[in-house]
């Protein structure tokens, strides 16, 4: 198990800034090494508008070794799976230092839907696109955005899972702790939030 003192503060930390930083995060359950962290989409960008939502897991010799962090929400980007969410940035593998922290990996990730790094692909297809046709990558990376990562009006989703047996309560804070994705929602609930 991680020093379950310094995952404390790191979450009280990302806690503390969340509603300025555009980053946030969550452990699941009672599971400290399993956290939900979400980003906005940074303004001027294909992602602007949108809330993605990244999977944490840390091995018990966290921080000495990177967290194994993928994005959850789809989202099209040379470094990112479009199929499977892995995440190809350097400091989740060699450039990873005890001295980071979730939050500063959540903002690097947020860096990254900034300037993607087409040369050292995740996703060698939308690479392609991205060093081929801009116009195209951007208007895909925008429709995905909005298809995928921009929070959709919640009233009909917890109609939904009300009608699965869930309560109602509990099926909002599910689909507010998700941004809104009702699968992910579903998977909080019967794990007991």
């Amino acid at each position: 198990m991680p020093d379950k003192t310094r995952l404390q503060k790191e979450l009280k930390d990302i806690m503390q800034g969340a509603e300025d930083s555009g980053v946030s995060a969550e452990v699941v359950g009672d599971d400290m090494t399993h956290w939900k962290g979400t980003l906005k989409g940074p303004e001027g960008t294909p992602y602007d508008g949108g809330v993605f939502v990244v999977d944490i897991r840390l091995d018990s010799d966290y921080p000495y070794n990177p967290p194994k962090m993928k994005f959850d929400t789809k989202v099209w980007h040379p470094n990112v799976s479009s199929q499977t969410g892995a995440i190809c940035l350097d400091i989740l593998k060699k450039e990873w230092s005890p001295a980071l922290t979730i939050r500063t990996t959540l903002h690097s990730l947020q860096a990254l839907l900034c300037a993607p790094e087409p040369d050292d692909p995740q996703d060698g297809e939308v690479a392609n696109m991205y060093k081929s046709n801009l116009e195209l990558f951007n208007q895909t990376a925008k429709q995905w955005t909005e298809m995928y990562a921009v929070p959709k009006e919640a009233g009909a989703d917890v109609a939904q899972l009300v009608e699965m047996g869930f309560d109602a309560d509990a099926a909002r804070g599910a689909l507010g702790q998700t941004c809104g994705n009702i699968e992910q929602a579903m998977e909080l609930l019967l794990a007991g939030m």
